[in-house]
């Protein structure tokens, strides 16, 4: 299997697979990260527009439960935007899982390297509070770093809250969220959990992408990663995500 072949596997899977790693049992960041862009290419030829980058496995919770020892990034396009109040299009989706976000809207380009969480959050214009819906194209989720990488951050679609704050507003490591499973709260975490500060992984996000040569653009979305786990997506359920000063988030299947 090569870069493009591995793209659009991916893309086309409409049932649990195994992992690339099982049958490429030397694929490498690197390689994973090819094959992410060709996906994206790919998005792009069929009509999607390229609209930010999320981070995944930005707390050490998840990163211990997944087996995983780094943080990621992927692509965001509009094709996976959940507008608000419409009902998750499960009977599309292997096993959805939901988890609480800050996100970003950028105000000005962010270029790598070298960008610190203060640069980073001087480049904010707003953030808001979000829901991710992640959807794993493998078996159980289990997968390696660069399974994680090619499969986009096992993105899906996300869901932006009603408030958008300027960040100078909000002590964003305080900043709670709270989740909720069909009226019971089951979890809950602050901005901290988030690389220690939430512009620590925008930060991030703008340096990695400067090794590839790209950089954070004018009015990208940056889903900064989730702050609780993820929780499923039954059939029949509803959950919320409830924020300390960006509103609430809200998703039905």
């Amino acid at each position: 299997m090569n870069v493009r072949e591995a793209a659009a596997s991916l893309l086309a899977t409409e049932s649990e697979r195994p992992p690339l790693s099982a049958d490429w049992p030397d694929l490498d960041v690197d390689t994973a990260y090819a094959i992410q862009d060709e996906a994206l290419r790919q998005r792009r030829a069929r009509g999607e527009t390229l609209i930010g980058v999320k981070l995944g496995l930005t707390s050490r919770a998840k990163q211990q439960r997944m087996g995983i020892d780094s943080p990621l990034l992927a692509w965001l396009t509009d094709a996976m935007v959940l507008p608000a109040g419409v009902p998750v299009p499960s009977s599309s989706l292997l096993h959805p899982r939901a988890e609480p976000e800050l996100v970003f809207v950028l105000g000005r380009r962010l270029s790598g390297p070298g960008v610190t969480a203060a640069t980073a959050l001087a480049a904010v214009d707003r953030v808001y509070g979000g829901m991710e819906i992640i959807d794993s194209r493998y078996a159980d989720y289990r997968f390696t770093l660069p399974d994680a990488v090619a499969d986009n951050g096992s993105s899906s679609h996300f869901t932006l809250g009603p408030i958008g704050l300027p960040a100078s507003s909000l002590d964003l490591t305080l900043e709670a969220a709270l989740l909720e499973v069909n009226g019971q709260i089951v979890d809950t975490a602050t901005g901290a959990a988030v690389q220690g500060h939430p512009a620590e992984a925008l930060a991030l996000a703008a340096n990695t992408l400067a090794t590839r040569g790209l950089a954070l653009e004018p009015g990208w979305l940056v889903l900064t990663g989730g702050m609780t786990d993820a929780v499923p997506l039954n059939p029949g359920s509803r959950v919320a995500a409830h924020f300390s000063h960006l509103g609430s988030v809200t998703l039905s299947t």
